[in-house]
């Protein structure tokens, strides 16, 4: 093989990084604004946040660490972490959601 198939070079326009930057901006605006919904959903409050940072990790993901420019290997990686947190996060609302808060008498 020679050096110029080993040596992959994406050079990424300023224009895309500065779009992926004003979408993060708007997430985070809508994430702030998820918190202020008027209720106490805090259940649907909670998901849309979630859903809001997931969408800002895959964004930050793809772009700023440059996987939607490279090997599969790398997005084979990159996918099972991706899987792995989503197992975390089963693991961690299971837990939430079958506890129980009743509160104790005497517990303050």
């Amino acid at each position: 093989m020679s050096d110029e198939q080993h040596s992959h070079v994406h050079i990424v326009p300023i224009r895309v990084y500065l779009l992926v930057y004003v979408a993060l901006l708007v997430l985070l605006v809508l994430t702030v604004g998820a918190a202020y919904l008027p209720g106490h959903h805090t259940t649907l409050n909670n998901i849309i946040a979630l859903t809001i940072a997931i969408v800002k990790a895959v964004l930050v993901v793809l772009y700023f660490m440059h996987v939607r420019y490279s090997t599969r290997l790398t997005w084979l990686w990159a996918s099972a972490g991706f899987f792995w947190l989503v197992i975390m996060f089963i693991l961690t609302l299971g837990d939430y959601f079958t506890r129980h808060w009743v509160p104790v008498q005497g517990w303050e």
